[in-house]
């Protein structure tokens, strides 16, 4: 074997890996939609079970795979990664970077993309919910007398999920990966089943059977739109899991093995239904011989745990980026991968996720209750989404505004439909979504306002590095041994820390280094740019480090790694030296009142610094000042 095969076996190998995880992780909630979707594509809006109307969902069913997730996202969406990241946080950074100034049109487009974030939460506390749900309920439809315990088991099913969170989203996804093998063949063959019998649904791939579903059924037919999204209410997560698995791996499982899958099997289920109308409660489970019921609940059951998953993960990496760019305080966040840096466990939002899917189960009792709640907040995002990309094809592609305006406004067509007929289910409970996505919103928009008053308010009373400096070379400073890293987010500015410290102590180190920790626009930032080091004399030191929204800010490690005549670190002669602001709401001008509480409120209960920089404890000191906002 020649050498330079070796690279490419190799190369090989970690995409086959990579896409058997992406098929665990990425593709569960559009996988397990054929549970529930076209059931309630007619039992919602109580449309009837005759040929012309089965022929006319499943057209839309097929379109909206082909138009969203084919075209729509894996072509276009995806190309738009930030340094191979995804989700719509990713996107606000690659459409409006930090270093631009605060223009009107960034600041809609930052607001416009954070309330799309805020919106996926919602979403994603109702995946977990309707997926499990929508399995168990196979329960009676095998064994009548177990109906009551459809809402324990489901209960207990997802405590269970949530608990493995911890082992990290690659391990979770290589154990779920061959489970969604078998779900996706065996949807397939339960199709091809019904579809040998009757090949004919198969001219439902014409659009005029969707348009004519439309002028048969009218308004009813337009709101039945919010019960065919079910089809596609993956498509959001599946962008941001993209930073976990790659965007190769994801279209090669979709168009490989998930597309085909979806399509026999929703296919399938609509011959079943013009042979059966009468099965229209439940026709995934009803085509199914008598005999395979049962182990086709305990596979779906697998399989909707893993649909949670998507979600979940997507919500750990939005969550990391939303920290690191500013728009939440710190957080305990665990790298569960030494390869893929996007893979992350977040103990404090998979617990609020797990309680609030429990909730919900409890709270509706059944999936189609559910299924009312569930599409207004990911359908919204999708609008979001589309608007975004509209941005980046004029400002990153340099596409000409007609090329733009065509792709995106195809889109749109099909993205505002949905999210009209969304619009609707908010009194069923699709204000569920809406309200956790403007307690998020509030919270995220209250925290970034706050560290900018914040700043403020420590900027008029602060004074320049180099003018502190100059003022201790004049005085006679008692000077010991050792290294003190002052942490401070100001460049060129004396910490309050450090002047806090000299005022009180009247000693400092015989070195002294003013570091300041910056998050990039970009994901990563390569290690050869990490740092910036200006040595001011008489043992002072300015540094700099940056990282990318996505990487893990070890701040000693990264440290060590500077080379330099004049700068060494060693961490056993170092003294970590952070303040700790302790927050007063005032009503000075800034935010309103009770804004300022609660982000003080947010401010005490934020990480410690000292864990999240990956500080040494027994070497880190916090020196806390009053500061009024």
């Amino acid at each position: 074997m020649s050498k330079s095969s070796k690279p490419s076996l190799k190369q090989s190998g970690r995409v086959a890996a990579l896409s058997l995880g992406a098929l665990g992780i990425v593709y569960g909630d559009i996988g397990t939609s054929p549970l529930y979707a076209v059931r309630e594509s007619f039992v919602t809006q109580d449309i009837a079970v005759v040929e012309e109307n089965v022929l006319g969902v499943l057209s839309l069913i097929f379109w909206s795979l082909l138009i969203v997730i084919s075209i729509k996202y894996l072509l276009v969406v995806m190309r738009a990664d930030n340094d191979g990241e995804g989700g719509i946080l990713a996107l606000v950074a690659l459409v409006a970077p930090r270093q631009q100034t605060t223009t009107g049109r960034r600041w809609v487009l930052i607001v416009v993309g954070l309330f799309g974030t805020a919106l996926l939460y919602g979403d994603g506390m109702i995946t977990p919910a309707i997926s499990v749900l929508s399995a168990t309920e196979g329960i009676h439809v095998a064994t009548p007398a177990l109906e009551p315990f459809v809402v324990p088991i489901s209960v207990i099913i997802l405590i269970g999920l949530f608990l493995i969170q911890r082992h990290g989203t690659g391990t979770v996804g290589r154990i779920f990966g061959p489970v969604m093998i078998v779900w996706f063949l065996t949807m397939a063959v339960l199709g091809i089943g019904q579809l040998i019998k009757d090949p004919g649904v198969f001219v439902a791939l014409n659009p005029i059977h969707g348009i004519r579903f439309f002028s048969n059924n009218g308004f009813r037919g337009f709101l039945a739109l919010g019960s065919v999204f079910l089809v596609v209410t993956g498509s959001e997560a599946l962008y941001a899991d993209m930073g976990h698995f790659g965007r190769t791996p994801i279209r090669i499982t979709w168009y490989g093995l998930v597309l085909p899958s979806l399509v026999l099997t929703y296919f399938g289920q609509g011959a079943f239904l013009i042979a059966n109308p009468e099965a229209v409660s439940n026709p995934f489970y009803l085509m199914a011989p008598s005999w395979a019921v049962w182990p086709l609940v305990i596979l779906a059951t697998f399989a909707t745990v893993i649909a949670s998953q998507a979600l979940i993960s997507g919500a750990f990496s939005l969550t990391m980026q939303a920290v690191q760019l500013g728009y939440l305080p710190r957080i305990r966040i665990f790298h569960t991968s030494a390869s893929e840096s996007g893979q992350v466990y977040i103990p404090a939002i998979n617990w609020a996720l797990m309680v609030a899917a429990v909730g919900l189960v409890v709270g509706f009792g059944s999936a189609s209750a559910l299924a009312a709640a569930y599409g207004i907040a990911v359908s919204t995002t999708m609008v979001v989404t589309t608007v975004l990309i509209l941005v980046v094809m004029r400002d990153r592609w340099n596409w000409s505004i007609a090329a733009a305006a065509a792709v995106t406004g195809a889109f749109l067509v099909v993205d505002l439909a949905y999210f009209g007929a969304n619009l609707f289910k908010i009194p069923d409970g699709g204000w569920f979504p809406i309200l956790i996505a403007a307690v998020i919103f509030v919270a995220m928009t209250t925290w970034k306002k706050g560290r900018q008053l914040l700043a403020a308010r420590l900027r008029e009373t602060s004074s320049s590095f180099e003018r502190f400096i100059a003022s201790v070379s004049e005085s006679e400073i008692v000077r010991v041994p050792g290294t003190a890293v002052y942490m401070f987010s100001r460049p060129g500015v004396a910490p309050p820390a450090l002047l806090a410290n000299l005022r009180h102590n009247e000693v400092l180190h015989e070195r002294v280094v003013v570091l300041s920790v910056l998050t990039a626009a970009e994901p990563r930032v390569p290690v050869s740019q990490r740092a910036k080091v200006w040595p001011l004399g008489n043992g002072f030191f300015q540094i700099v480090l940056r990282f990318g929204f996505m990487e893990k800010p070890d701040v000693p490690e990264a440290l060590s790694g500077i080379i330099r005549n004049d700068f060494g670190f060693d961490s056993d002669d170092t003294v970590w030296v952070l303040g700790r602001e302790t927050v007063l709401a005032t009503r000075r001008p800034g935010m309103m009142l009770w804004r300022e509480k609660l982000f003080a409120l947010m401010a005490r209960n934020a990480s410690l610094p000292s864990r999240y920089f990956h500080l040494p404890p027994d070497r880190s000191l916090e020196i806390g000042i009053h500061v009024e906002i």
